[in-house]
């Protein structure tokens, strides 16, 4: 045998005993047949039971340096080979776990025993077979039960007066059908929303926005912890079957990325809400969260969802998160389907009422045709459940769109007295107090959003947006390269960037910026729009004249909202057609006349009789 590790001593694990010293495993006293590299990963992996080895360590001890051979198929190989010896499972583990990036772990009770107890060879039946394993078994309980007593210390020990970190990474989906990423991707956030209800006065849990960069990472549980700053990570794997779903979840404590808990469940599509709620008491139990009283009597009570009501829910909101044009159209398609299955679904009513809102704002489609509906969609979400943060939220927004900016402020703060730890309350409420003019308040409830949820891309254009809206074009500009930087497709970003350039007198930056954003965005009109503007301000005139043009000839059935032309033409200083716009935007009530009280592009004409007009019109003037 090599001697890259040395392996001795004698384990017991349920009917197996690994000898060491004579390089066998036996199977209730007959030996196992087991090649020699297969083996070595096991002893080492039994030696470290309850541990994770991760993949380069195994490397290390199985493989000499001076053996040149491709170790991932080989360590594969080697798994595969132990598994099948042992007779376990990579779907269903009762000894062997495979830690997903990471490695693998031993997590059946392990005991050592005297070498004397294989000696004699044991037949079948004998007294002596008989008398070892009885001494086996009761090694394995006496193993069990100093486990647990362990772990019980552990917990008492890992307790801390300070608030715990909390990330649940992307679940991986182990379906094999790309069409099931909705199931692993809507249960990531599931389990996010469930967990950073628990009390947030001990626990945060890093929002949605800020994993999912990690989606099919490679990066250690290390390295993905210090990017993060959390004392523990979530890992999951998701597998479907037709009406079942099997669901695996480790618990990973990031400052020795050892394992806190693990397990596996296997159920029925119409109790994985009851399953959330069990997983997310059991990881409260595991890092010493006590839970608020509301949560511990909501937990207490089993869930269950009509299957195919859930499942639209999830694809909905797996849609809405692309923000999209098409994306968001198929999420209306699905919590419209979701509430047909469902007239009971309040969050299916909050995710219809965001959709609709978010085609508005985006300008995707007219105010007039979604505005109704999302309005109509939040106050459902709230009858059904008044104590719902996101319900509240939701309908602030809507009110936001339709200028009533009081109600839409209690709203916002209706939803932060609910749970303070919301951050789309957060990010919407700093979005309200800025088309009123309230800045500081503004950028203070934009820190908290992106606090809240660091890597969101949306939440950190949007931070830039309260620096650019207070005329801070220093901050906006710092905040958009900051944006760009995490995800240079993202065209967002690129607009509020290219806006405070231009506002800065960077015309040539600024107009790279926004030509980037309206590629990225499909030729979007409203950042099409702004592509003019850049252009008007370098005096290029005919430029953003022919956007104008090219923007009023739009095919029938595509929106373009007037209050972008209405931009364009006072960036151009054409007072006549820049009234006119405004005056159509205000008949529309196109969502972006929000901005109009703030809006720098409007600043030449703050103090003519008509623009004092509009303001009133839409409530920002008293």
């Amino acid at each position: 045998m090599p001697t890259t590790s040395p392996l001795s001593g004698i384990y017991q694990f349920g009917v197996f005993q690994l000898d060491l010293n004579a390089g066998e495993l036996h199977k209730a006293g007959v030996k196992v047949k087991l090649q020699d590299q297969p083996f070595r990963v096991l002893a080492v992996l039994v030696e470290h039971a309850g541990q994770v080895v991760t993949r380069d360590e195994l490397r290390q001890k199985v493989w000499p340096s001076n053996v040149y051979v491709d170790f991932d198929q080989g360590l594969n190989n080697a798994i595969k080979k132990v598994r099948e010896a042992l007779g376990d499972s990579a779907d269903s583990p009762r000894l062997i776990e495979t830690v997903a990036r990471h490695g693998y772990r031993f997590i059946f009770p392990v005991s050592a025993v005297p070498a004397a107890l294989l000696q004699p060879r044991f037949s079948l039946g004998s007294r002596a077979f008989r008398n070892a394993i009885a001494i086996g078994l009761t090694a394995v309980l006496l193993a069990a039960f100093g486990y647990w007593v362990w772990h019980q210390a552990a917990k008492r020990t890992a307790r801390s007066p300070d608030r715990v970190v909390l990330a649940v990474l992307p679940f991986d989906n182990l379906s094999g059908d790309p069409n099931q990423e909705f199931l692993s991707d809507g249960l990531t956030e599931e389990m996010i929303a469930q967990l950073g209800k628990l009390n947030p006065d001990q626990l945060t849990v890093i929002a949605r926005g800020s994993v999912a960069k990690y989606k099919g990472s490679t990066l250690s549980v290390n390295q993905i912890g210090r990017e993060l700053h959390t004392d523990y990570l979530v890992e999951g794997s998701v597998r479907r079957v037709p009406d079942r779903v099997r669901i695996t979840v480790h618990l990973i404590q990031v400052s020795d990325q050892t394992d806190r808990w693990a397990e596996s469940y296997d159920r029925d599509v119409k109790d994985i809400l009851a399953l959330q709620d069990s997983v997310a008491r059991t990881i409260a139990d595991r890092i010493n969260i006590t839970l608020m009283p509301a949560e511990a009597s909501r937990l207490a009570t089993p869930r269950s969802v009509d299957p195919a009501a859930y499942e639209a829910y999830l694809k909905g909101r797996y849609y809405w998160n692309k923000r999209t044009a098409e994306g968001m159209q198929k999420a209306e398609a699905y919590f419209q389907q979701a509430i047909d299955k469902d007239p009971s679904y309040g969050v299916a009513y909050s995710g219809l009422a965001d959709c609709n809102s978010g085609l508005t704002w985006h300008g995707f489609t007219s105010p007039s045709e979604t505005l109704p509906r999302a309005h109509a969609a939040a106050l459902r979400a709230i009858e059904i459940d008044p104590q719902s943060a996101e319900a509240h939220a939701s309908l602030g927004l809507v009110l936001d769109h339709e200028w009533d900016w009081s109600g839409a402020e209690t709203e916002f703060k209706r939803a932060l007295q609910l749970d303070r730890r919301y951050a789309n309350a957060h990010h919407w409420y700093g979005d309200n107090l800025s088309i009123q003019g309230r800045h500081d308040e503004a950028l203070l409830e934009a820190r908290k959003a992106s606090d809240l949820d660091p890597l969101n891309l949306m939440i950190g254009t949007w931070l830039g947006l309260r620096y650019y809206l207070a005329r801070n074009y220093e901050g906006a500009i710092e905040q958009g390269r900051n944006t760009v930087d995490l995800d240079p497709n993202f065209a967002a970003s690129h607009l509020l960037l290219g806006e405070a350039y231009v506002q800065k007198g960077f015309g040539e930056k600024g107009l790279a910026e926004l030509q980037s954003a309206a590629s990225l965005s499909g030729n979007n009109p409203l950042y099409l729009a702004q592509v003019a503007v850049a252009y008007a301000s370098m005096g290029r005139r005919a430029e953003a004249l022919q956007i104008a043009e090219q923007l009023q000839t739009t095919p029938a059935g595509r929106y373009v909202s007037p209050y972008g032309l209405a931009q364009i033409y006072a960036a151009l200083k054409d007072e006549e057609q820049t009234f006119k716009w405004l005056q159509m935007s205000y008949d529309g009530r196109a969502v972006w006349m929000s901005y109009l009280a703030v809006d720098p592009v409007f600043d030449g004409y703050r103090s003519d009789q008509r623009f004092q007009d509009l303001l009133r019109r839409v409530h920002l003037l008293h």
